[in-house]
């Protein structure tokens, strides 16, 4: 297996947006449900050739198998805006990987927190990688549906 974890590229937006979706789907849920969060899930062109986002893919045997985006919020605040994985690959260690890459990535950008406005099947996942549940916040997607909002601290200063 050959993997690298690179920067993505504008020409990978809607592969990107295809890939969110079917890792979000991953969790069993409605067609009604997945409609709302098109939207929100789709990766875009502009997006990706921001300065205030950064794109990050996994790739193994050069398909793309995950991927997560940094959203710069402040000169030291950021927040995890995407971590997708594909499903076949949920529980492989490759989110695990991205997690600890986007950390990196955040703590060399001198960030000193990480926000994660998590998926409620993902918040162990963000737990387990060290970020401490501060609240909720309702889904702009569908509403009356609370999101956990997590921190990760970067210990910058």
């Amino acid at each position: 297996m050959n993997a690298q974890i690179r920067t993505a590229e504008s020409t990978e937006a809607e592969l990107l947006s295809l890939l969110a979706f079917e890792s979000k789907a991953h969790w069993g849920y409605s067609s009604d449900f997945m409609e709302a969060c098109v939207d929100e899930l789709r990766v875009t062109v502009e997006k990706i050739e921001s300065d205030e986002f950064t794109y990050t893919i996994y790739e193994s045997d050069l398909e793309i198998v995950g991927f997560y985006a940094i959203q710069r919020l402040t000169e030291k605040d950021a927040e995890l805006e995407a971590l997708f994985v594909k499903p076949k690959e949920i529980g492989s260690g490759i989110g695990k990987r991205l997690m600890k890459h986007a950390i990196q990535f955040a703590k060399g950008k001198g960030f000193t927190s990480l926000k994660i406005h998590s998926d409620p099947n993902a918040e162990k996942f963000y737990l387990a990688s060290g970020a401490v549940l501060v609240g909720k916040q309702e889904s702009e997607s569908v509403s009356g549906r609370y999101l956990p909002v997590l921190i990760h601290s970067l210990g910058n200063t």
